[in-house]
């Protein structure tokens, strides 16, 4: 089925239909390698960022005379990330992905590059928040990108893609940060990685602008076609549902399409509890770090801004596990969430319990890079397809298991290399999952609904992270976690309870994931 060009539309510029030669390519064929390269090179830079910056983040702090306001540097990143989400989603639905990953990237080099000329703390701190706002614009703007541009068969495979370009970073980032901070200073790890960006944008925004530009309803299709180029998918029905009964004769009949309505406004609602989100997060976090009585107006305030913000973002019956894509975006917040909240606190334990110098405490946790890009590779294969569902289901299972055989390293008798292997483990099992919680959030979106739905599944990620690190965070301290220190004959500053306070509940709640896994299928009429 050849997809007509809109004419008289007041959109980006028309996406190009597939040929019948890119139908039968991978995601290195000829037809999709410049876009493959650029867009997994762009992933491949904010990982090392991620990881680069965290190295550098002390440095910082302790010369610009602002290790009191170090956790701020990370809440500002994420709460303005928040809002970039759901701004990208509503953009990228309406005008297409290019708009927002072009300014998503362009704010995330500026943010970099404040942080990295900061004079005082506070500005670092605001450079930080600029970033996280390009942050969540671009995150959300290529998971639209892959769910236009690229056919359903080829999504497991550049979301596999996605997952090892952080193989490399969470080796090498660290000690190439390192490098650069001892000799150079810890600015240049700030205002080199914008430079680095320019070849991958280069080689992808052409792609991009043929392939994946413009209102929702027409890239989709084009990238439907591929799969079938007779028959229309389910989501290219969904696209044209909306679509006055002249249009979808014209569509299936190949002749010339009628203009498009004009790109559709901003969904003010969601800009609004999109900003609520973001500072009801930042409360959260604040009052979190700070247990005093008075911290819990903050903390009220918080949680008041963010219940109702969350029910209006995330897809109705999210919180109730409703089959489909509700529950993929809530299995999205509970695997995340979960694993992330008890891996912080793995080196912490090996350090102050167990005697670790920090090198092999972060060391330890380095085969898991490696196999959670195994687990996204695994369920990438064509011949799992079928077993979709039953792949998250044991990849929760792995995750819940290896958060709970973490705390087993607090007696002296327990080897520490099982910390190692327990989280290689449940890094495999992250990968089954964050992959295809992706892929089966594009496959149930509709076009017109993709960036919408990205959105939610990012904002389920991220909330949740600060949610049970808040949480696991209180707990830690509650139990005296604060003040445990490194002693060398393990007879003081230990505190065992405090630990396990953090991770038991986090394998709890990485089980009842398990469940959640069970209702990601639809029921069929």
């Amino acid at each position: 089925m050849t997809v007509p060009k809109p004419r008289g539309a007041d959109v980006e510029e028309a996406v190009d239909p597939p040929s019948v030669a890119e139908r039968d390519e991978g995601v290195l064929g000829a037809a999709y390698r410049a876009l493959s390269v650029g867009i997994v090179s762009v992933v491949l830079l904010i990982a090392f960022e991620a990881t680069a910056v965290g190295t550098a983040m002390p440095v910082a702090a302790r010369e610009l005379d602002g290790v009191s306001l170090y956790a701020f540097a990370f809440s500002g990143y994420f709460t303005t990330s928040l809002f970039g989400m759901v701004l990208s989603g509503q953009w990228s639905d309406r005008r297409g992905p290019l708009g927002p990953l072009t300014t998503g990237i362009a704010s995330f080099g500026a943010g970099l590059l404040l942080s990295g000329t900061a004079g005082s703390m506070w500005v670092f701190i605001l450079g930080r928040a600029v970033q996280g706002f390009g942050g969540g614009l671009v995150i959300v703007a290529l998971y639209v990108v892959v769910g236009r541009a690229y056919p359903e068969r080829l999504r497991p495979a550049i979301m596999a893609a996605f997952a090892a370009s952080w193989v490399l970073p969470s080796i090498v980032g660290p000690l190439a940060a390192g490098t650069v901070t001892e000799q150079l200073g810890w600015r240049w790890v700030f205002a080199g990685i914008p430079l680095l960006v320019v070849f991958p944008l280069a080689l992808a925004l052409p792609q991009i602008r043929r392939r994946a530009s413009g209102p929702a309803g027409d890239s989709a299709a084009g990238s439907a076609a591929a799969e079938s180029p007779n028959v229309p998918t389910p989501a290219e029905r969904t696209a044209l549902a909306d679509r006055p009964v002249a249009r979808d004769v014209a569509r299936m009949t190949d002749r010339p399409v009628p203009p498009d309505d004009p790109p559709a406004s901003f969904d003010r609602r969601r800009i609004r509890l999109a900003l609520a989100i973001s500072l009801g997060a930042g409360l959260l976090q604040y009052a979190a770090q700070d247990l005093r009585p008075l911290s819990l107006l903050p903390g009220a305030v918080g949680v008041a801004l963010l219940v109702p913000a969350v029910l209006g973002l995330l897809p109705r019956g999210t919180y109730r596990a409703v089959r489909g894509l509700p529950s993929v975006v809530l299995l999205r917040g509970v695997a995340a969430g979960s694993f992330i909240a008890a891996e912080s606190f793995v080196p912490l334990m090996l350090v102050t319990q167990r005697g670790l110098s920090p090198t092999l405490a972060g060391f330890s946790l380095a085969a898991g890079g490696v196999t959670w890009a195994l687990g996204s590779w695994v369920q990438s294969r064509s011949r799992v397809e079928p077993y979709r569902e039953r792949l998250t289901t044991v990849g929760m299972l792995l995750v819940a298991a290896a958060i709970a055989a973490a705390p087993s390293v607090l007696i002296d008798s327990v080897p520490v290399w099982t910390v190692a292997v327990a989280w290689a483990f449940g890094c495999f099992g992250m990968g089954l999952v964050i992959s295809s919680t992706s892929v089966l959030l594009l496959k149930l979106s509709a076009p017109e609904e993709a960036g919408t739905n990205s959105a939610a599944l990012q904002i389920s990620d991220g909330l949740s992270n600060v949610v049970l690190l808040s949480a696991g965070g209180a707990a830690f301290a509650a139990l005296g976690g604060g003040t445990v220190t490194h002693s060398a004959t393990h007879t003081s500053g230990t505190h065992p309870a405090a630990f396990t306070a953090v991770f038991l509940p986090m394998a709890g709640v990485a089980l009842a994931g398990a469940w959640v896994s069970t209702r990601l299928r639809e029921r069929r009429p």
